[in-house]
Formats: structure tokens, C-alpha cells, sequence
């Protein structure tokens, strides 16, 4: 059987709702995809305010019953706890509502006990929204590990276009990164070592030329480009779903990004070390790493290590091991990575540091 034959499951949301004031259709939409009536709501305090009570309030004229599970971050320990009330209040349906932690955690939690989830996004910050993929916080650093997708997607614009730009410039930076996501991907499928899908690689593709081709009308507090945004981030995790891997959105620049999440004390957004890590990755394939650079400046988006806050030793290191991440997944960085001299020589090409 050739990788091509071989079978792979395929995981989509089942309704996708976005527009502005949309959090007030929660509860309508969960009624069309479920069938329970009891459900767990996972969100942070910080929320509560500004969706958590509109959130609840719509579940709740739709007739469901709402168990509230606040986290503050994607640990093991959030998971374990949203698990237990779920278990607690019989719930058949997690509803996750905030950002990629809250997802994340509703995600996994939802995937343990075999119950469906709602995905509710507060920023644009990372395609975690429709992916079957989490991130998650274990022994002092993020792990990646399969979860499930959302069975329906309730993106308000109104909220989104509230929270910090800067989560919005971050999720352009992970829509920008399939660019040398998909190039590693078929360079892996070209050397053998595993299956291409041309239909999820051009999905994901398609997010990232239109943040390239849209930059300059990409702007803070629009929900015009919080919509933009959204959609290819909804699109690039639905790619994931149709290639039954996180392929089509995760390359060497995502290695470098979790390798940083190891090197440095403060890592910054995921999004943003994705950016600059597609600045980097670019270059070695060869393509137009200065447009990649460039567009990222004109969003807002950090395109340096000082804009990171980071010193210059991180990115080198980083750069250094980023081969050890996840080393089944073949990427340009080939199976010997890159040595710290020829890392340095990188980053000072691409101006990512001095």
C-alpha cells in the first residue's frame, strides 16, 4: 500500500458561525449539534465581563443548563479539572470560550471524556480555533499533542476586534508560517518519507497568500480584519482536519517556535516566533524571505529578536536544536540541523539579529 492509498481520518466542525454579535447565537447553534442539555462552559475570570456572561446567557435561552470551569492556562492540572466537572454534571457538551489556552484545554478535556465541544474564540492569535491539535503545558514546557475538532465554531468579530492587536498580528504570523509549513511538508513527501495531501496544502496556502496580499488593510480595533483573519485561521485548522495531521500548518519554523518556548524565560506569542521562524526558514528554501519580512513589518508584526525582547543567543540556540523537535517530522533543517555557526550566519542575513 503506498502512502497515498493508506487511510486517514479526516475531522471538520460541523457549523461555522462569524460575524459580528454572533455569541448571542451560542445557544441556537448548540442546539443544532447536539443533543444534550447540560454543558460545561470553560473560560477565565478575566473574561467573564467582556463574553463569559453573554456566552452564558445565550446557553442558557437555549435551554442548557451551564456549569462554569475557570483556567488560566493550558496545564495537565486544568485539563484533569475541567475533566472532573464534566464527569460531575454529566455534561455531553464542553463549550470553550477565550483564547488558546481556554481552547486548548477545552479541546483536550472534551477529547478525554468523548463529548463534542464549541469553539468560541475571543483573539485571532493562532489557528488552534478549528484544529484538532492543543498545545499544552507540561513539565515546564508546551507540548503539541492530537485532540479534536470543534463541532461548531462561534467567532463574534465585535469581541475578537476588542482584544489586544497584537494577537491579531500574531495570528497573521501563524497564517504566514504555511508558507514553509507546506514547502517542508512536500519536501518530506519528495524524499519519501511520508504522504502529501494537494488539497489541504493548498487550503492553507490560500490563508497565507491572503494575509500577504491584504496586509495594509489588516488594522487594530477593524472587525472587517479580524474577520479576514479569522476565516483563514478557521481554514488553516480545517486543512489540518482534512490531512489528518497538523502538517499543512507546521514546519521548521514551528520546531524553531517551541524551540524557543523551551530557551527562552518569557517566550512571546506562538504566532510571532512563527513569523520570524518563516523569515528564517524561508531563506534556506530559497524563496522571497524579504516579502515574507516585509509584509509581517507592515502588520505590525515582530520581524527581529529585539522586537521579541529576546537576546540574540536565544535565536541561535534555537535555531541549533529546532531539528531535535518532534525529529520524525522531516523539515529543511534536514536530520542534522543546522550548527551554531551557520545558525548565526542566518539570523544576521535575515537581519532577525545583529
Amino acid at each position: 500500500m503506498s502512502m497515498e492509498d493508506k487511510a486517514h481520518r479526516m475531522q471538520l466542525p460541523g457549523e461555522v458561525v462569524i460575524g459580528s454579535g454572533v455569541v448571542q447565537q451560542l445557544g441556537e447553534v448548540a442546539q443544532r449539534v447536539v443533543s444534550t442539555r447540560r454543558s460545561v462552559l470553560i473560560t477565565n475570570k478575566d473574561l467573564m465581563k467582556i463574553v463569559g456572561e453573554d456566552a452564558i446567557a445565550a446557553l442558557e435561552k437555549g435551554r442548557f443548563s451551564v456549569e462554569v470551569v475557570h483556567i488560566e492556562k493550558a496545564t495537565e492540572s486544568a485539563v484533569e479539572k475541567s475533566c472532573e466537572n464534566i464527569r460531575k454534571h454529566s455534561a455531553g457538551v464542553v463549550v470553550g470560550v477565550g483564547g488558546g489556552s481556554v481552547i486548548d484545554t477545552a479541546k483536550l478535556c472534551s477529547t478525554r471524556e468523548n463529548q463534542p465541544f464549541i469553539s468560541v474564540p475571543t483573539s485571532a492569535a493562532h489557528d488552534g480555533i478549528s484544529s484538532p491539535r492543543a498545545s499544552i503545558k507540561k513539565g515546564g514546557t508546551s507540548i503539541s499533542i492530537d485532540g479534536q475538532s470543534p463541532i461548531a465554531v462561534v467567532a463574534d468579530t465585535r469581541i475578537v476586534a476588542q482584544a489586544p492587536y497584537r494577537f491579531t498580528a500574531a495570528g497573521c504570523g501563524d497564517l504566514i508560517s504555511k508558507i514553509t509549513a507546506v514547502r517542508d511538508w512536500k519536501l518530506a513527501h519528495t524524499l519519501g518519507y511520508e504522504y502529501y495531501g494537494e488539497y489541504a496544502a493548498s487550503l492553507s496556502l490560500m490563508g497565507a497568500n491572503i494575509i500577504m496580499e491584504n496586509a495594509t488593510t489588516i488594522k487594530p480595533n477593524d472587525e472587517q480584519s479580524v474577520r479576514l483573519v479569522l476565516e483563514a485561521l478557521i481554514a488553516s485548522g480545517i486543512a489540518m482536519g482534512i490531512a489528518g495531521s497538523s502538517r499543512p500548518a507546521s514546519g521548521a519554523e514551528h520546531k524553531f517556535s517551541h524551540a524557543l518556548d523551551r530557551i527562552a524565560p518569557k517566550p512571546a506569542l506562538h504566532g510571532e516566533q512563527c513569523g520570524i521562524g518563516t523569515i528564517l526558514m524561508g531563506y534556506l528554501h530559497e524563496i522571497n524571505w524579504q516579502e515574507i519580512r516585509d509584509t509581517l513589518t507592515t502588520i505590525g508584526a515582530p520581524t527581529t529578536a529585539k522586537e521579541l525582547g529576546f537576546k540574540n543567543d536565544y535565536i541561535i540556540e534555537a535555531l541549533n536544536v529546532a531539528h531535535t523537535i518532534n525529529p520524525s517530522r522531516y523539515t529543511i533543517l534536514g536530520k542534522r540541523g543546522l550548527t551554531e555557526k551557520a545558525a548565526e550566519r542566518l539570523a544576521r542575513i535575515t537581519g532577525v539579529i545583529e
